[in-house]
């Protein structure tokens, strides 16, 4: 085993506090892509992969539901984790001094109302741990960035205004992927089965394909459309359900499932962690 887990972006991202929260033991590997980071698991380079599925603002991250089918790996975890942003600055910098800051183009209408209070222009960054970076390497007293305390840490900048959001409940979901399923685990606060399937050409096939959930009581938490190879006719749903492959009930509305379905693939049977309560 390495001991790493890896995900997107530069040293002190939001995924890399998500790595830190559930895995502290671990050397966070950062990525350049997601296909990277589900590569460096397969390749043995990283033991665990971190991937970003949705956020309560933003709803889900583009690319993350095509991925997920073919990377030939499994969900064994979720991890959620408050998107907190702050203000920071080269050390001897003060909130008087910045006239602009930098981070992602969904970063900076979350602090909006901050920034017009201070009279402080945003700047577009590819990425929130990029511009903490940057603003440390270029040493202006003029410039912030709005991003992570881990992005302050790792970079020296000093924390001009913590927790600056407008919202107090922007969250990111996250998922922990390994080479190795594992089915064995029972969490405190109940399982969560994810998995992907098309529907058969036939009239309500959608419809009765999600009968067997609802006659057997399974609480389908998340329910998702998108489409195949760019095709308008060919449509795979990915869907969240609470309880466990060995459940009866479950058994039950999987078997009722792929009598109208041309596929189902279980991506991951994990514990619910307990934010969703």
């Amino acid at each position: 085993m390495t001991n790493r887990i890896a995900f997107q972006g530069e040293p002190g991202a939001y995924s890399h506090e998500a790595c830190r929260n559930a895995r502290p033991d671990m050397e966070a590997l950062p990525c350049r892509t997601f296909e990277d980071v589900i590569e460096s698991v397969r390749s043995g380079e990283a033991d665990l992969a971190m991937l970003p599925v949705e956020n309560t603002t933003y709803g889900r991250v583009a690319d993350i539901h095509r991925l997920l089918p073919h990377s030939g790996l499994h969900i064994i975890d979720e991890a959620f984790v408050r998107v907190h942003i702050n203000l920071l600055a080269v050390p001897g910098a003060t909130l008087d001094d910045i006239t602009e800051a930098h981070s992602h183009l969904v970063l900076l209408p979350q602090c909006a109302g901050f920034l017009k209070e201070h009279n402080i222009r945003g700047r577009v960054s590819p990425d929130n741990a990029r511009a903490a970076r940057e603003v440390s390497e270029q040493g202006d007293l003029h410039s912030a960035a709005l991003a992570s305390e881990l992005a302050g840490e790792i970079y020296g900048l000093n924390l001009l205004a913590r927790h600056i959001e407008d919202q107090d409940n922007n969250t990111t979901r996250f998922l922990v992927m390994s080479r190795e399923a594992d089915l064995t685990r029972r969490g405190p606060h109940g399982m969560i089965t994810s998995f992907v399937f098309q529907v058969r050409n036939i009239p309500a096939a959608l419809y009765k394909a999600m009968g067997g959930f609802a006659t057997n009581g399974i609480n389908m938490t998340k329910l998702e459309s998108y489409m195949v190879d760019g095709s308008f006719t060919a449509t795979q749903f990915y869907a969240d359900i609470v309880g466990h492959p060995d459940d009866r009930s479950v058994q039950l509305a999987m078997d009722e499932l792929e009598h109208f379905t041309t596929n189902v693939e279980v991506l991951g049977v994990y514990p619910a962690a307990e934010p969703r309560g």
